[in-house]
């Protein structure tokens, strides 16, 4: 991860950043996954709730992480418009998902929605906002 000064962040990595900084303490549970190609070796997040920043943003939770990071702006769960998002994160390789708008809208309302993502990189994830 490259050292940035925080007043030159972006809103993304001030996003990530955050997240991050909120999740530190955070035990996680992992365990096998059965949903992605690379499921006997991956690890998985056993927690399927995704968190809203203080800016209003949904992130995420990416089954089987490994540095990526999945977020829908404020903005653009505000617009319910369909979106595409990279949620390469800190990864050294991509992966989008791909969300409906009607999907957005329902994660904009706080049902629980999940998504496989792109197989990049000879897997696939998938990601559970709310």
């Amino acid at each position: 991860m490259k050292t940035v000064n925080p007043n030159q962040w972006t809103r993304r990595e001030f996003t990530v950043q955050s997240v991050l900084t909120m999740l530190s303490g955070v035990a996680i549970t992992l365990s096998s996954c059965g949903g992605d190609s690379n499921s006997s070796t991956a690890p998985s997040t056993t927690s399927t709730t995704s968190t809203t920043s203080m800016s209003g943003d949904n992130v995420g939770v990416v089954g089987a992480n490994h540095g990526h990071t999945a977020v829908i702006t404020a903005a653009q769960l505000t617009a319910a418009n369909a979106v595409s998002l990279d949620i390469s994160g800190s990864a050294d390789h991509p992966h989008t998902v791909n969300l409906t708008d009607t999907e957005v809208g329902q994660i904009a309302g706080g049902t629980r929605v999940q998504k496989a993502s792109s197989n990049d990189d000879g897997h696939a994830h998938t990601v559970t906002f709310n």
